[in-house]
């Protein structure tokens, strides 16, 4: 069950990441910013249980 979560949260970040870009492309900077939020959410939802998730260092969480 662990690894279907996993998967369903590197497909969701995939996701985040293409609407992110799509938003830049598009000059959408509100866009952009809830992208930005959602990608930090699922990435602190992935920490949260363990999961590694490849990030840029510009997608690094605070503590």
């Amino acid at each position: 069950m662990a690894e279907v979560f996993g998967q369903e949260l590197r497909e969701q970040l995939a996701q985040a990441r293409a609407e992110l870009a799509s938003a830049l492309a598009a000059g959408d900077e509100d866009g952009a910013d809830a992208y930005r939020g959602r990608i930090t959410g699922l990435l602190r939802i992935a920490r949260r249980h363990g999961i590694d998730l490849p990030h840029s260092p510009e997608e690094e969480l605070e503590d």
